[in-house]
Parts: C-alpha cells; sequence; structure tokens
C-alpha cells in the first residue's frame, strides 16, 4: 500500500485545544453517530473512562475516547471518534471502506490527565490520532489498512525519548476481530484501525518488500500492538 506524504508541522501545533470530560459529552458533533460509536466501545472492549474532547473543530470533529486497562487486558485503549462521520475519498475497489475511526494501544503506566499531557513525550500519541483523523477529510484522500504515514521528510521522531518516527494503518488483534467493523447501515460500515508506530528503517522496508513482510518481522521479533517508545527495530542493520 501507499506511503502518504507527512502532515504539516504547524498544523501539528493547533490540533492539541482538548478538555477531557466525564461523562461523555454530547453536544458537539453528529449526537447518534458518537452514541453509536461510544456503544459499539463498550459493548466490545469494556466502559469508556473519559473522553479527550475537542473543543474547536474544522471539518470533523475529533475526540479521543479511553477504555482503562483491566485484570485480564493490562493497557489503556485510545480510540477516535468522529473519522468516521465523513466518508474519506477512496478509490473505487476500496469504496467499501470509506468509513474509518483509529484505536491506539497505551502501557498501562502512560499517564493520561490534562496536566502530564502538556509534556510532549506523553501528549504525542493523541496528538497524532487526532491528526490522522482528520487528514484524510482535510487532503481529500483515505488512509486504510497497509497505509503508512511519516512524521516529516525525512521522518524525526515524536519526542525526544523514541526514535519513532512513523505510523502504520492496520487491522487490530485477532482477539479484537468482532469490533473490527462496526454496521451502521445496509450501506455504511465503520472500520476502526489500529496505528502502529514505526521506525524509519521500518516504513523503507514496508515501501520496497509490502505491509506483510513486515508484519512477518513484527512476528518472529515478538513485537506487541502496546507502545513501546523503546523497542526493537525489527529492520535495524537488515539488507534492503
Amino acid at each position: 500500500m501507499e506511503e502518504h506524504e507527512s502532515l504539516d508541522r504547524a498544523a501539528e501545533r493547533q490540533l492539541n485545544d482538548i478538555v477531557i470530560q466525564n461523562p461523555l459529552p454530547r453536544e458537539r458533533g453528529n449526537r447518534e453517530h458518537i452514541e453509536q460509536v461510544a456503544d459499539h466501545i463498550e459493548r466490545h472492549l469494556g466502559p469508556i473512562h473519559q473522553v479527550f474532547h475537542e473543543i474547536a473543530s474544522d471539518i470533523v470533529h475529533i475526540d479521543i475516547h479511553h477504555v482503562k486497562p483491566t485484570p485480564q487486558r493490562d493497557f489503556n485503549i485510545l480510540i477516535t471518534t468522529g473519522m468516521s462521520e465523513k466518508a474519506m475519498v477512496t478509490p473505487t475497489e476500496a469504496w467499501e471502506c470509506r468509513f474509518a475511526e483509529l484505536m491506539l494501544f497505551l502501557p498501562p503506566s502512560w499517564p493520561l490527565t490534562m496536566e502530564v499531557m502538556k509534556r510532549e513525550e506523553l501528549y504525542w500519541p493523541v496528538r497524532w490520532m487526532k491528526m490522522l483523523a482528520r487528514f484524510p477529510h482535510e487532503h481529500e484522500t483515505w488512509l486504510g489498512w497497509g497505509h503508512t504515514v511519516p512524521n516529516g521528510d525525512p521522518p524525526e521522531p515524536f519526542a525526544s525519548d523514541t526514535k519513532l518516527c512513523g505510523f502504520l494503518i492496520m487491522g487490530p488483534p485477532i482477539e479484537y476481530e468482532p469490533f473490527f467493523a462496526m454496521k451502521v447501515n445496509p450501506g455504511k460500515t465503520v472500520y476502526f484501525y489500529e496505528m502502529m508506530p514505526l521506525y524509519r528503517e521500518e516504513m523503507k522496508f514496508k515501501l520496497r518488500h509490502g505491509v506483510d513482510a513486515l508484519l512477518d518481522r513484527f512476528a518472529a521479533g515478538r513485537i506487541g500492538h502496546v507502545l513501546d517508545v523503546r523497542r526493537r527495530n525489527v529492520c535495524r542493520g537488515k539488507k534492503r
């Protein structure tokens, strides 16, 4: 699949106008659609603990829903709501995939409060979820399985404590297959894609050899789905 051009870094800094609210805010965006997505999240993943609610919106209203760890699931789950209010501009062969939301898995120790997330090394996952959820609608394009998005050209690390510098859009782990697709009506199905952070070498490898070859590297290296800012680079030192 394709690699999208990097997002404008000046635009990044304008997308951190959020507030955490609980219970769920309902006054912005398409209320019925927000409730459908929220109900889908709670039916398959568990109670929504809090919402990173966007104050200022353009094109689409993007919120981030947070599902806390449980005794059976030792990580946080973040899911966008609002990206799927509008259809993406997809090629004909991907027409069914024109509605999407994004999800990201964070360690249980990752602080998720407004105060600590003023630090960029903690806030960047939320920032990028908001940016990527808006990206297809701003640029009349689409995001789907196998796409990669780098942080700049050349890609730069997301924060000072990591060398991760791009994302792969992929399906969630197999145990979340029932969550992956939400049928709204006969003409609309929303797909929930995982954002997998990548190193520069991994993005280059994927562009040369394809997403399946990269996923094979992840499987061989036992790379999990939960964000690890210092995880092993599965393509470092490999022949390309």
